[in-house]
């Protein structure tokens, strides 16, 4: 069986109880960090499961895969995800492929960005499709266009936008918001379609999860100079605001 295996927003402390157990049960554990930062310690989890967990980087699911599964055909292997384990779409693909192979699948959900969104006081049912900013390196400087047009998208449906923040996990990079900022409007100097200027309220949604969140509401021009160092971090794009959004986010502004 193949089992995935999802471990919340923060720390070890978020693995669930379905979670634990089923980690306890596994012949062989995984763990990958190329989707987020985890603020956890690898070495309490293996205290917690009572097994080693092993390290996997994002070459393994993407372009090895069949090792794992192949070993998933007479084995129970575990693998934990951060957050919840089928937002990224690598995950789904694994699920795929090894119900393809005839493979057991077991998924075991979390929290995600996306499921805890609202304690930023906006809306989630007012979120169209959210997009990823990659590394400009990885685009060989250009952005993808389709980023820019979801935005733009979303905010003529008056939708906000979920900005996922690139990770380069191999290297240690986390993208912060100020970079992201900086490629947006370097994408705005180009497209001039007033989709996300300097005077566009944006909000930095970071260390969702933990016991201190941080959540800043403000003009890029004043966030985009502000050295964001906590994470993992996210960048919101709001659309049309509801009156009891606004209520909460001038709240927010007043602290």
């Amino acid at each position: 069986m193949l089992s995935l295996v999802s471990l919340g927003l923060f720390d070890e402390k978020d693995l669930t109880i379905r979670g634990l157990e089923e980690a306890k049960r596994a012949d062989r554990i995984f763990i990958e960090f190329y989707t987020s930062k985890w603020h956890g310690n690898l070495k309490n989890l293996e205290e917690m499961v009572g097994k080693k967990v092993e390290l996997l980087h994002r070459k393994d699911l993407e372009e090895d895969s069949g090792k794992i599964l192949e070993e998933a055909k007479k084995k129970n292997i575990v693998i934990f995800t951060e957050g919840d384990c089928l937002v990224q779409t690598t995950h789904v693909t694994l699920i795929q492929e090894a119900k393809n192979l005839g493979i057991k699948t077991k998924v075991i959900h979390n929290a995600s960005i996306i499921s805890v969104i609202g304690e930023t006081g906006l809306h989630p049912q007012k979120f169209g499709p959210y997009v990823t900013i990659p590394f400009p390196e990885k685009t060989k400087g250009k952005m993808p266009e389709s980023v820019y047009e979801i935005i733009r998208i979303n905010r003529s449906r008056g939708l906000h936008t979920l900005c996922l923040l690139d990770v380069a996990e191999e290297e240690g990079r986390y993208m912060l918001p100020q970079e992201a900022m900086k490629i947006l409007l370097n994408m705005e100097s180009k497209r001039k379609e007033n989709v996300f200027t300097e005077d566009n309220m944006v909000m930095v949604f970071a260390k969702a999860g933990s016991e201190n969140p941080l959540i800043v509401f403000d003009r890029v021009k004043n966030l985009v100079k502000k050295d964001f160092k906590e994470l993992p971090a996210v960048l919101i794009i709001p659309g049309i605001l509801h009156f009891t959004e606004k209520e909460h986010l001038l709240m927010m502004c007043k602290k």
